[in-house]
């Protein structure tokens, strides 16, 4: 397998981790998770990603279970991305809430028809940047505002990133980031459902990280 082709897999898993801006898929083209950490199992919501070039892409994210890490509690926080070059990706991060950071330290991985695959503890230290778990430490509140999307009309608070990067809307009923709507310079982000019964995706043992196996669906 070609080197760059390798490269290029694993760098399409790291932006996908939550805690360094999930839901990137092109790092100048999407937008990081921005809103309110709220976890509760079984809660999620379902988005249309709009690029600058009108490309869209539908993603799922959502709560689906629970675990210890060292003495806190974390929550396996799942990513569905259907459409991705390699088919549908399924992506669960075990991620504890730091202080007001979240930091992700286990990572399951699964492509349609392939057995699960779990990243390696120092890949995820080597790629993994933070993740604010407030939106409120990086943006402005601009105010309460009415805002209609696909699955419904939600009385959300306004906020503007202080770094010009763009806007949210954020509503309290919905999970597990609040996220109603993101507006940026080279992307924008709307909710199309309100998950309340998300289930885990991921089926089989998972097995140690391999992009050649990964490789190998790509090319098929």
């Amino acid at each position: 397998m070609k080197r760059g082709v390798r490269l290029g897999i694993v760098a399409i898993f790291c932006m996908l981790l939550p805690a360094a801006a999930a839901a990137q898929f092109g790092r100048s083209a999407s937008p990081t998770l921005r809103g309110v950490w709220n976890p509760v199992v079984g809660s999620g919501a379902a988005y249309e990603l709009t690029k600058k070039d009108g490309t869209k892409t539908e993603m799922e994210m959502a709560i689906v279970g629970k675990d210890s890490v060292d003495g806190k509690e974390g929550y396996w926080f799942e990513i569905t991305v259907s459409d991705s070059p390699m088919g549908t990706m399924v992506m669960k991060s075990l991620s504890v809430r730091d202080d007001q950071s979240m930091v992700t330290s286990r990572m399951i991985m699964q492509m349609a028809n392939r057995p699960p695959m779990e990243m390696p503890a120092q890949m995820i230290k080597a790629h993994a940047e933070k993740q604010p778990a407030d939106v409120r430490q990086l943006a402005d509140e601009v105010g309460a505002e009415s805002v209609t999307t696909p699955a419904g009309t939600f009385n959300t608070t306004h906020y503007r990133m202080k770094d010009g990067s763009g806007d949210v809307w954020v509503a309290d009923k919905v999970g597990p980031y609040g996220m109603v709507k993101y507006q940026g310079k080279d992307s924008s982000m709307v909710l199309t459902k309100v998950i309340t019964d998300a289930k885990d995706k991921i089926t089989g043992t998972p097995q140690p990280f391999n992009p050649m196996a990964m490789a190998g669906q790509q090319q098929r």
